[in-house]
């Protein structure tokens, strides 16, 4: 089943990978008041290399205004470019300031009904899921640039205590690499 708008974050505690030391990260950290933003990404899918520098840049102009947190879910096991030690070096190379998380289980991304990379949520400042779709119109070979215009436009919406557009159109990438049995009835393998 689809995470419905209006839906509260599912809660979540994972290993941080973004920095060295791997400590966890737990969504109940998240300032009251202040809007969610959970993104579903990896380091190997070629959509999320295409948008990483604005990725990296919206972590930054967000920061202090919203909560901004990035999800590894797939198996590591047979796509190995995406292994936690791997995510660091990623975190490091392409900027980002926000945690980037390892959802070994892949419960979170189940919860969150998160069906590719990059796959984007944002929840206002009661933290209700108030925008579920892509970044932007931009897809690797469209020529159309990478902005981040409609993930940023629910963001500030959020912030400002305004809803986000009703027209979301969901975002594109690679589907989540699931481990073998662990598929969700919502994704169809």
């Amino acid at each position: 089943m689809l995470l419905s708008l209006g839906s509260p974050p599912p809660a979540f505690t994972l290993a941080d990978f973004g920095k060295v030391g791997a400590k966890p990260f737990s969504l109940a950290s998240a300032a009251p008041g202040r809007p969610i933003v959970v993104m579903f990404i990896c380091n190997h899918c070629p959509f999320v290399k295409h948008i990483r520098a604005e990725l990296a840049k919206l972590g930054k102009d967000y920061m202090g205004k919203a909560t901004v947190v990035a999800i590894n879910p797939n198996d590591v096991e047979n796509y190995p470019d995406d292994r936690p030690e791997l995510m660091t070096a990623e975190a490091a190379a392409a900027g980002y300031s926000f945690p980037y998380l390892y959802d070994e289980t892949q419960e979170t991304a189940k919860a969150y009904s998160a069906a590719c990379t990059p796959d984007f949520f944002v929840f206002d400042s009661t933290h209700k899921l108030s925008y579920r779709g892509q970044l932007d119109a931009s897809r690797p070979g469209n020529g159309v640039p990478v902005t981040g215009a409609d993930l940023r436009a629910a963001i500030d919406a959020a912030i400002g205590g305004k809803p986000a557009n009703i027209e979301q159109q969901p975002s594109m990438g690679c589907n989540i690499k699931w481990k073998e049995g662990n598929e969700p009835t919502y994704h169809s393998a």
